[in-house]
């Protein structure tokens, strides 16, 4: 600060005393140019005057020759002690008479006449004057006349040093008294930038004493603070948050592998056991039915994750429908039942006794209502109450789920809906999910034109998560569908491709086991061949085979006539919504994606046996 005081004070003052000294330095020098000249042109006009009035008082001298009368007029000259020397010449250059001052030296006069003028010299200055009587030129008059103006310049010069240096003092006491009205600002600005370089406050700010520039520039640097100031809370509050996010993160991936880890174990001993059976039904069922509930536990954290993609990116599209919202609730209390029964939950159903038609998706609303009576199951202790309520509003309806559990702390009830975050984390809670259902539920629920709020007294206070829905008019009843006769359906011919062996074998034996003659390979070549030598009725084709995949077999299905109608599935892992256009773009009838529902495939088929088995039975009416 010192240095910098020191430093702003020192330029400053430079600055000050240079402008002064300068326009002092240039006023001396005009002062004294003006001095100079006024002090030659006074004393040339002074020695021009006397020359005249000698020259009027000696023409008469010089007319009638009389000497004496020449010395008498130039010895008035003795009144002006300036004047050194003088002489009257004759027409013809000789000296007539001459004045000199004792204390003169010998005074030498030209031998011609000089020209008329005035020359002024160094030390003395010399006026040639004509003396003319009646435009006759009697003779000529000399003066010499010696001058201090030397002396009088350089008494000047030091008259004009003292003042520069007087004013260059009283420059300086005034500079003294008023820096710091520039200064005072300008090192306040510095002395925070320091602090706040020093000790990252940037809480601090300096006072506007003025209005000027200055107090321009302070109140600009005081905004700047203010600018950084909410710029470095708001980068806090991003690197915190990105800080959250990573922690959630890390826990996020740690309770996945955990999720994935929980179904793989029992199906692992699922596989032992169906090994082990050998003709024991009752054994093999538990297996079955155990293995069957822990792949449906695996499917559906995989489709919760590619719901946070879908939606994260905005590719979720709603099927919508006029639905009962009350019929949908049951629905979703249905499909919740075994976790709430094995968790022996005390469950209540509150419904209007009229339908509340609602314009929504129904399996994506049937998946928020299912995830919140899964929450309230998980976080409510064994033998809680639970109660889903479906409560008519004005043009809206409420779907309310509220427990008994552990409650939420009204610090976390803002976060509970962002991504992996979980109430409880504790590892006596044991599978708690993978924290993203909630966020899921409040997308698909904000899709509908709808909000999902949670309200919570407290931890251990229970919770309630509601739904509220826009409300809409009854739908226009719909005639019953005619009866349709179809002719018992067929077994199909079906050609599945895929590089995994173990997939494609087990779907061949289940369709094989409905009845349907299957053939299996294992790459896309082969799968051309096979169709080409005798086309199937259906075929079950992978995309990511090797060799020639499953877009370009379908493609090159569809250009041959003898297999453009077949029914063809694509089979794959690919669920995006751009898979999705591809499949179809590609000429595939249907999208399924691993693990695939056997059930479905199986409609599938059954479909297309109805449909093959449609005009045998009308050839046989007719």
């Amino acid at each position: 600060m010192t240095t910098l005081l020191g430093s702003v004070r020192r330029k400053m003052l430079v600055v000050v005393m240079s402008a002064t000294g300068a326009a002092l330095l240039l006023c001396a020098a005009a002062l004294f140019a003006y001095e100079v000249r006024s002090v030659r042109q006074a004393g040339l006009e002074d020695l021009q005057s006397q020359a005249d009035l000698l020259a009027q008082s000696l023409a008469p001298a010089l007319a009638f020759d009389d000497a004496r009368a020449a010395r008498e007029a130039l010895g008035a000259l003795r009144v002006r002690p300036q004047i050194e020397s003088a002489a009257v010449l004759n027409a013809r250059g000789d000296v007539f008479a001459e004045y000199a001052l004792p204390e003169a030296t010998r005074v030498h006069w030209p031998a011609a006449l000089p020209p008329e003028g005035v020359r002024f010299g160094l030390q003395d200055a010399e006026v040639v004057h004509r003396i003319r009587q009646a435009g006759e030129t009697l003779g000529t008059l000399v003066l010499r006349s010696r001058h201090d103006l030397a002396g009088r310049a350089l008494d000047y010069l030091w008259l004009l040093t003292l003042a520069i240096v007087a004013g260059q003092l009283f420059a300086a006491l005034i500079f003294r008294k008023l820096h710091p009205l520039i200064t005072r600002p300008i090192l306040a600005v510095a002395e925070v930038s320091r602090r706040v370089i020093a000790d990252r406050d940037y809480t601090l700010r300096v006072p506007v004493t003025s209005n000027d520039e200055v107090g321009v520039l302070v109140d600009a640097f005081n905004r700047m603070l203010d600018d950084l100031s909410r710029e470095m809370r708001e980068r806090g509050a991003a690197e915190e948050a990105l800080r959250a996010a990573d922690r959630r993160k890390d826990e996020f991936l740690a309770t996945l592998a955990h999720e994935l880890r929980n179904p793989l174990a029992p199906l692992a001993n699922g596989l032992k056991l169906l090994d082990r059976a050998g003709d024991d039904p009752k054994v093999r069922q538990t297996a079955q039915a155990m293995m069957q509930r822990q792949l449906a536990q695996l499917v559906r954290l995989i489709d919760d994750l590619l719901d946070v993609s879908r939606i994260t990116r905005g590719k979720v599209e709603l099927r919508r429908e006029i639905i009962d919202v009350a019929a949908l609730a049951a629905r979703a209390l249905e499909a919740a039942e075994p976790m709430l029964r094995q968790r022996t939950h005390a469950v209540s159903f509150e419904r209007p006794d009229e339908p509340v038609w609602v314009d929504a998706d129904p399996a994506r609303l049937t998946q928020v209502l299912v995830n919140l009576l899964h929450n309230a199951a998980r976080y409510t202790e064994p033998g809680g109450r639970i109660a889903l309520a479906v409560q008519p509003l004005d043009g809206r309806v409420r779907l309310a789920v509220r427990d008994n559990g552990i409650g939420i702390d009204a610090r976390q009830q803002a976060a509970i809906f962002d991504m992996f975050v979980q109430v409880d984390t504790s590892l006596e809670r044991g599978a708690a999910g993978l924290g993203i259902g909630l966020t899921i539920a409040r997308e698909l629920v904000a899709m509908h034109g709808g909000r999902l709020g949670v309200d919570s007294a407290g931890l251990g206070k229970g919770s309630t998560f509601s739904v509220e829905l826009p409300t809409v008019a009854a739908p226009a009843a719909a005639a019953p569908p005619a009866p349709v006769q179809t002719a018992a359906p067929k077994p199909l011919d079906v050609l599945i491709a895929d590089d995994n062996a173990d997939f494609a074998g087990s779907l061949g034996e289940i369709l094989r086991l409905a009845g349907h003659r299957v053939r299996v390979v294992h790459d896309g070549a082969a799968a051309l061949q096979e169709a080409q030598r005798s086309p199937p009725d259906a075929a079950f084709l992978d995309i990511g085979i090797p060799s020639v995949n499953g877009y370009r077999i379908a493609e090159s299905l569809r250009t041959r006539p003898q297999t453009r109608d077949m029914l063809l599935i694509a089979v794959t892992g690919w669920g995006q919504e751009a898979d999705r256009r591809r499949v179809k773009e590609a000429g595939f009838d249907h999208h399924l994606v691993k693990p695939i529902d056997t059930d479905q495939a199986l409609g599938l088929l059954a479909q297309r046996e109805r449909a093959a088995s449609r005009p045998k039975a009308h050839a046989a009416r007719g």
